[in-house]
């Protein structure tokens, strides 16, 4: 029986997994998924856990729970040898080792690209996992109770200053979130004003949401500068040491909570620990089909999918498919077909999407929707950005949960309790231990 390594349990690897589990034939394959976490991230929602208009484990699909005949490895992988058929495995415990497999398929995804600015290793946020969008929240919470007991002055502006890097969808879905939510704490909070509040969306490029044709995304810009936000664009981060924000353009400011949504790279793993073909971008080189290699060579019994994949985009007939969550989630459910027509002796078929149309949530009853020439603003866009996610997001008990969550909300608004000290859950235990010893001490 052959043995199919996943690499990596996000969109296309969840989708290509789970995909197989449901078509094939007993005895036909092992199927082997490789993932440091537990869970596959809808990565759509992390704006909206972010807001606490979705609870974070809400979106965290588990694929022990989903992924039933599937084998679930908690480790990572840190070297592919194409050539010997074995990958190299650092477990979450334990020592590193190696599996063999006959058939690979390469989803490992992207990490945050990042620059050398100073400072913002020490104090930013990314905001790819349910842990970050999580803390993105609490933070705001903490800032808010300490800015209350605090007069006017520096330490409370800098306080409610929230700086986001990027103007792609992961900045302005999660700026736009946390801002109506900083807006709607406003009215808890008697001892603030919204002059205390300070929102910045830096953007190196000339505008926001390249996705979006020109008017739509002016328009984005307009309702953020409306709302008290400011949007820089053709600007990049110079400095955040300390939370001192230093701007390109020459602004300078105090900033509490900085967060880096600048893009996407290829894993360390695809770059610099594989013999498999790759672009100058660290991406995999895939064929339409899926395989890995070019028009002229394919690497046996290798395949790839999702955002470390440069797959030819054959909709639009240039470049290489957005990495995003609608191709994501088509390329691992075609990347399972073509798995299976292989293992049954028929030849793969290509990926080709055609976009569903652009959609962005920009807080608490505003949206953006655009399909070609066709662009729909505010409500109705925030209607149909939760009516298509909660139908994309998988599996039937995400999407009950999801929708428990929003009805509860409508009628009691968004839930504000922050538990901040849930990152350092021994605190308290340990500072009472000390005290004990300390007074054991004295008597």
């Amino acid at each position: 029986m052959r043995k199919i390594l996943v690499v990596g349990g996000g969109y296309a690897g969840f989708y290509t997994a789970w995909r197989l589990e449901k078509k094939l034939r007993r005895g036909e394959a092992e199927v082997v998924v490789v993932d440091p976490r537990p869970y596959m991230t809808y990565q759509p929602f992390l704006p909206e856990v972010v807001a606490g208009s979705v609870e974070a484990r809400h979106a965290a699909v588990s694929l022990r729970r989903n992924l039933r005949r599937t084998k679930i490895v908690a480790g990572m992988v840190v070297g592919i040898s194409h050539a010997d058929r074995t990958v190299t495995i650092r477990p979450a415990q334990g020592e590193t080792y190696t599996m063999a497999y006959d058939v690979i398929a390469v989803t490992a995804g992207a990490v945050t690209r990042t620059f050398d600015v100073p400072g913002v290793a020490e104090r930013a946020i990314g905001m790819k996992h349910v842990e970050e969008a999580v803390a993105i929240r609490d933070r705001l919470f903490t800032a808010f109770d300490e800015a209350a007991g605090l007069e006017p002055g520096p330490r409370r502006r800098k306080l409610l200053t929230v700086t986001f890097v990027g103007g792609g969808f992961s900045g302005v879905e999660g700026m736009a979130e946390l801002l109506s939510l900083a807006r709607a704490l406003l009215k808890k909070y008697p001892e603030l004003s919204e002059s205390d509040l300070a929102f910045h969306l830096v953007e190196a490029s000339g505008r926001i949401l390249p996705e979006v044709s020109d008017k739509p995304g002016q328009w984005v810009v307009e309702n953020f500068e409306k709302r008290g936000a400011v949007v820089h664009l053709n600007t990049t981060m110079t400095s955040a040491d300390d939370g001192h924000v230093v701007l390109s353009d020459g602004s300078e400011f105090d900033s509490e909570l900085i967060v880096w949504t600048a893009g996407n790279a290829a894993t360390r793993l695809l770059r610099n620990h594989t013999d498999l073909p790759h672009n100058e971008r660290g991406l995999v080189q895939v064929r339409a089909d899926l395989r890995i290699g070019t028009a002229d060579e394919v690497i046996p019994d290798a395949w790839a999918a999702g955002d470390d994949a440069a797959v030819p985009d054959l909709a639009t007939g240039t470049g290489y498919t957005v990495p995003n969550a609608q191709n994501a989630v088509r390329q691992g459910k075609v990347l399972a077909k073509n798995l299976l027509r292989s293992l049954r002796g028929k030849e793969p078929k290509d990926y080709v999407h055609h976009s569903l149309g652009i959609i962005a949530t920009l807080g608490l009853g505003s949206g953006i929707f655009q399909y070609k020439g066709i662009v729909i603003k505010g409500l109705l866009a925030w209607l149909m950005h939760r009516g298509y996610h909660v139908l994309a997001v998988p599996t039937w008990d995400r999407k009950m949960r999801v929708l428990a969550i929003w009805l509860v909300s409508f009628f009691y608004g968004r839930d504000i309790v922050s538990l901040a000290s849930v990152q350092s859950p021994r605190d308290a235990f340990q500072n009472e231990a000390r005290k004990t010893v300390r007074v054991e001490q004295i008597s």
